[in-house]
């Protein structure tokens, strides 16, 4: 039995693209009935992202980075551009215990539906609002995605081999992490409101997950004025911490303590690696340089696979370098319930479950990512928005042409 923790919590979503959307699929995993409003006719512009009108259609008409993190929501089309439009956002707004959005900082306002417009409306409402570069300052109104803040963080600086230039992180972190956190803020005035009655503004943005990213590099700058550069995949806090070549592939092996090292030399049976350079971890840090290309020496023998085994075994930190797939259909993402799959009649589609687990939830629904506009009528009238109102609305355009055509 679904145990949903949300359930009869109502969400207007208003964002696109990543970070917030990520941030309310995990709200509706856990039972909260998340609408994401989108323009009519375009919708998110995340639907499209990626893919040609081929691939699109292998994937149901969206994108993989739609159907990522858009999973158990109902679409509503709106056009805020019109009156009648934000009447119908404000009329489903009424009935919500949480907004989202990620408009630039003003817009929301723009269409009166910022949070002193809308705590009118729903006195206890939780508002949460993620931009860019915060809601002040001299960047507020400037707009930014994950690799502009990668660059502005810093932490593009230390991504890439120090001799080439900046490379970015594969993924889109900063946007993820940032999810993450409005998630979390969301869930603690819901906890908040559940004792006072109170509803409050939240806010959070890339700028800020950024910078908690990059924390421990900005402590370090701030208590000693060191600043780190680019190592590949090595990391300054110990050695050997970084990819190794191995027969027919890659492995990152990690050995910071001096027992670690010595439990790693052994099971790899190299005498050149038992020297008095590399008998402490200061002396592993003073002769790196030795230290990594030795290593290389002997690991580029081993198969990668038994270069795992054998130092797993020897409680040396060991991972082989997979590629997408053969980390998505990786037997131990699967034992620990890392994905959800859809029922075959509903296509036995794939997707990334929640990061966490928890004793008393022990099935997460998958509806999949909604078509555009989907649910508009039901979940107006479920508002309590009258059919005379949702008819006059649709007729000026506000649900989009569609509805416009048959009222």
């Amino acid at each position: 039995m679904t145990t949903e923790i949300l359930k009869g919590i109502r969400v207007a979503d208003f964002s696109r693209v990543f970070a917030v959307p990520a941030c309310a699929q995990i709200l509706a995993d856990l039972g909260a009935e998340v609408i994401k409003i989108e323009e009519p006719e375009r919708g998110d512009e995340a639907r499209y992202y990626g893919c040609n009108a081929e691939e699109l259609e292998a994937c149901g008409g969206v994108s993989p980075s739609f159907h990522a993190l858009n999973r158990n929501k109902l679409s509503v089309g709106i056009n805020l551009a019109l009156e009648e439009g934000r009447e119908a956002a404000r009329q489903i707004v009424s009935t919500c215990d949480v907004v989202l959005h990620n408009f630039r900082v003003g817009t929301m306002e723009k269409f009166g539906l910022g949070y002193e417009d809308l705590r009118v409306l729903q006195p206890s409402l939780i508002y949460g609002e993620f931009s860019a570069y915060g809601p002040v300052g001299d960047l507020a109104k400037i707009g930014a995605n994950d690799l502009a803040l990668q660059a502005h963080s810093g932490l593009l600086h230390l991504t890439g081999e120090a001799d080439r230039p900046p490379v970015r992180v594969g993924t889109a972190a900063i946007d993820l992490h940032a999810g993450m956190a409005l998630s979390t803020a969301i869930m603690s005035a819901l906890f908040h409101r559940e004792r006072t009655g109170r509803g409050q503004f939240v806010e959070t943005s890339l700028l800020r997950s950024s910078a908690h990213l990059m924390n421990y590099f900005y402590s370090e700058y701030w208590l000693t004025g060191k600043q780190r550069s680019r190592m590949g995949t090595a990391n300054h806090l110990s050695v050997p911490n970084q990819v190794f070549p191995a027969r027919d592939g890659y492995a990152v092996i990690i050995a910071p303590s001096d027992q670690m090292w010595d439990r790693c030399a052994k099971a790899l049976n190299a005498d050149r690696l038992v020297r008095p350079e590399f008998d402490t971890i200061a002396n592993r840090q003073k002769h790196r340089d030795l230290l990594v290309g030795l290593l290389s020496d002997v690991t580029q023998q081993w198969p990668v696979d038994k270069l795992v085994q054998v130092l797993g075994d020897a409680k040396v930190n060991v991972a082989k370098v997979n590629s997408v797939g053969e980390a998505a259909d990786d037997a131990q993402l699967e034992a620990i319930g890392g994905f959800l799959t859809q029922s075959e009649e509903d296509g036995g589609r794939k997707s990334v479950g929640m990061p966490f687990s928890m004793s008393e939830v022990d099935e997460i629904p998958f509806r999949s990512a909604p078509a555009l506009g989907a649910h508009t009528r039901t979940v107006l009238v479920a508002s309590g928005l009258p059919q005379q109102d949702f008819d006059r609305m649709a007729s000026q355009g506000a649900f989009g042409s569609a509805f416009q055509k048959n009222s």
